[in-house]
């Protein structure tokens, strides 16, 4: 295995924790003369840095511009380049042709929880076992860190104020927000609610939100759309009592929404007798 693979594979494993948007460019078939051959492989990002290569030039250069447009639309692409002539506008003068397999690499939905008591806690540990990539943030350190909480992607103790500006929140970002409070909650809000993430999430009562919605009209400013993107009190109604069982409230309120369910029973359609 040439070297640099394990510097590819390194850098997926890497961008996947992280949560790096990336797309990964894999030669799977090379004929004639061309600067790298089947199962070449090159990871490229956002910006369009790369780890590894597929030979540089300008075939690489367009693979770059194709990986970029690849992270963006979410499609694979697998695109064909024939190193000939440079005059009929061949990326190459090697004398081969290249086949070039471009995926987008799936990063898991990021949940963020904001406040690690007892509740997001136990959200974050349900998050995680349910296979989402989970930050934990609060802005008490003795409860915000890996000896609490095991195995999560990221621990950020900050101000409530600051966790927008030093936590990438993207269209897969869904936001629990599980704080002990208004005065934590109109730091926040105002903030979450520029993001693109698709859910933010604001534990508490009816009362508690009334008079959290009425903070932010009228000392924030904030419009009324801007509002409704707060779901609040969080989670379906289950009648839950405990941490844990308000957790599951919340993650299942999360994969409604991300897989478009409507929260209603099961129900069987079709004769049970078709199964015996």
């Amino acid at each position: 295995m040439p070297n640099d693979y394990r510097a590819v594979y390194e850098a997926l494993l890497t961008a996947t924790k992280q949560g790096t948007p990336s797309a990964l460019a894999t030669v799977i078939t090379s004929t004639g003369s061309i600067p790298r051959h089947a199962g070449s492989k090159m990871l490229i990002y956002a910006d369009g840095s790369i780890v590894g290569t597929i030979g540089g030039g300008k075939m690489e250069s367009e693979v770059i511009a194709t990986g970029q447009s690849v992270i963006t639309s979410g499609d694979a692409q697998t695109v064909t380049y024939t190193l000939n002539s440079m005059d009929d506008g061949d990326p190459g003068i090697c004398g081969g042709t290249a086949t070039i397999f471009i995926e987008p690499i799936a990063i898991p939905a990021t949940i963020l929880v904001i406040g690690a008591g007892h509740v997001g806690q136990a959200v974050a540990e349900l998050a995680k076992w349910m296979g989402y990539r989970v930050i934990l943030s609060d802005d008490r350190a003795e409860l915000c860190n890996s000896d609490i909480v095991v195995g999560l992607d990221g621990y950020l103790v900050t101000s409530p104020a600051s966790i927008v500006d030093e936590c990438e929140i993207t269209p897969s970002t869904y936001i629990v927000t599980v704080t002990r409070g208004l005065p934590i909650d109109e730091q926040l809000l105002p903030k979450l609610v520029l993001t693109d993430a698709p859910y933010i999430g604001l534990i508490g009562s009816r009362r508690r939100w009334a008079i959290t919605a009425k903070t932010l009209r009228e000392k924030y400013n904030l419009t009324e759309d801007q509002i409704k993107r707060i779901q609040s009190p969080i989670g379906l109604e289950l009648e839950a009592e405990t941490p844990k069982e308000i957790a599951l409230s919340i993650m299942a309120e999360i994969v409604m929404q991300q897989r478009g369910g409507t929260g209603q029973p099961m129900q069987w359609h079709g004769n049970l007798n078709e199964l015996e």
